[in-house]
C-alpha cells in the first residue's frame, strides 16, 4: 500500500490550537481526483492541500475541502509554503504556486512571517437572497455585497462576534458568506474583523480564511483610506492577519505552527 507524507499546520497562528489547521500532502505527481478528495474527507479539515513540484521554484497546488475542490484557499497556501520552506527546502524565501483557477500565486517568507500575494476581488452590488440575512442570526446589516462570496457588513465588531447562524438555512444560500465590521471594543487593535461561513461546502465556520481577505482588504482599504491594515478573524480559534492593498493584488501575512507530521497509507 503506497505511503505518502502528510503535515498539519496551524496557519495564521502564533501558537498551536489557534489559527486555521490545514493538511499538506507533497506529491511527485498528481493522484486521481477521487483519491485526493477521499484523503481530504478522511482528514476532515476545512482544507487539504496537494503539492507537485514543477521546477524553477514553481509548484502545482490544489485544495480540497471534505466535499469539493475549491478555487482558492489562503490558509492552506500558507501551510504549503510553511512546509516547503521549513521542512522540505529549509531557508526557501520565495515560492510560486500554479493553480487551476486562481492563476499563479506567490508567497514570500521573512523570518517567521509568510506573505501571500493574491488577486484583489472587491465586492460589488448584488441581488440578495431573502434567506441570507435571517440565516445569519443577527441584526440588520449595513450593507450586503458580493464577489466570490456574499459580503455582509455590520456596524460593530461585537455584532459580528455575536452572530448565531442557522447553518441548515445558510447551506441553502448559493455562495459562501463573509461577515465583517470595523475594529472596536476588544478588537480596537485591528482595523476590521470578520467571520466566514461555508456550510454548503462542508465547512460551517472556517476559523481563518485567507481568500476572504481578497475581498475584505480592498473594501476596508477604501472605507478607511489606508492601504496597510491589521485584521482579526473572530472565530473560536481566532487568527491575526497583516494586510496590504497593492493595485489589483492583496498581500496577506501571517505565521504558521507545525502541529503534526507523519504518513498516510493509501
Amino acid at each position: 500500500m503506497p505511503r505518502l507524507p502528510l503535515y498539519q499546520v496551524d496557519a495564521f497562528a502564533e501558537r498551536p490550537f489557534t489559527g486555521n489547521p490545514a493538511a499538506v500532502v507533497p506529491l511527485d505527481s498528481w493522484l486521481p481526483d477521487g483519491l485526493m478528495q477521499a484523503i481530504a474527507l478522511e482528514n476532515n479539515l476545512s482544507e487539504t492541500a496537494f503539492l507537485v513540484p514543477e521546477g524553477d521554484g514553481l509548484w502545482g497546488l490544489r485544495w480540497f475541502t471534505p466535499e469539493v475542490e475549491v478555487d482558492l484557499c489562503g490558509h492552506a497556501t500558507l501551510a504549503s509554503a510553511f512546509v516547503l520552506s521549513t521542512i522540505l527546502h529549509p531557508g526557501l524565501e520565495r515560492m510560486r504556486f500554479r493553480t487551476v483557477k486562481a492563476g499563479e500565486l506567490g508567497v514570500t517568507r521573512d523570518g517567521d512571517v509568510f506573505t501571500l500575494d493574491f488577486p484583489s476581488r472587491p465586492p460589488q452590488p448584488v441581488e440578495v437572497p431573502a434567506s441570507l440575512v435571517p440565516a445569519l442570526g443577527g441584526p440588520a446589516p449595513q450593507a450586503v455585497l458580493a464577489s466570490r462570496d456574499y459580503f455582509v457588513v455590520y456596524e460593530t465588531a461585537d455584532q459580528v462576534r455575536a452572530l448565531a447562524p442557522n447553518f441548515f438555512d445558510l447551506a441553502g444560500v448559493d455562495r459562501m458568506v463573509i461577515v465583517t465590521a470595523p475594529g472596536g471594543g476588544p478588537d480596537g487593535d485591528v482595523d476590521f474583523v470578520s467571520r466566514f461561513f461555508a456550510p454548503k461546502e462542508g465547512i460551517p465556520e472556517d476559523p481563518v480564511t485567507g481568500s476572504a481577505h481578497c475581498t475584505l482588504i480592498p473594501y476596508w482599504a477604501e472605507k478607511l483610506g489606508k492601504t496597510r491594515l491589521e485584521a482579526r478573524q473572530v472565530s473560536a480559534r481566532s487568527g491575526r492577519l497583516h494586510c496590504a492593498l497593492e493595485g489589483d493584488r492583496v498581500k496577506i501575512g501571517g505565521r504558521g505552527v507545525l502541529y503534526l507530521e507523519g504518513s498516510i497509507h493509501v
